[in-house]
């Protein structure tokens, strides 16, 4: 019974850490998104930065979920 408490514990302190990188990257992400906005940039680099905002934020998400299913990831 120990040791399947031990082994929960050990496999559970990886999932704890890619959770607070998600949201971490989820906060700084969200305050970019906020600030374009507060700051009101011309229409075509408004678009274009929340773009690519939203790009690093679905690659960060997909490395996460490789990194969860056991491949290395992209970075």
């Amino acid at each position: 019974m120990t040791e399947l408490i031990l082994l929960a514990q050990v496999t559970t302190s990886p999932l704890v850490n890619l959770l607070v990188q998600v949201v971490v990257v989820g906060l700084i992400c969200w305050l970019l998104w906020w600030f374009i906005g507060w700051v009101a940039l011309p229409e075509p680099f408004n678009k274009v930065a929340r773009v690519i905002i939203a790009l690093v934020g679905v690659i960060f998400l997909i490395n996460v979920l490789l990194k969860v299913s056991g491949n290395s990831g992209f970075f």
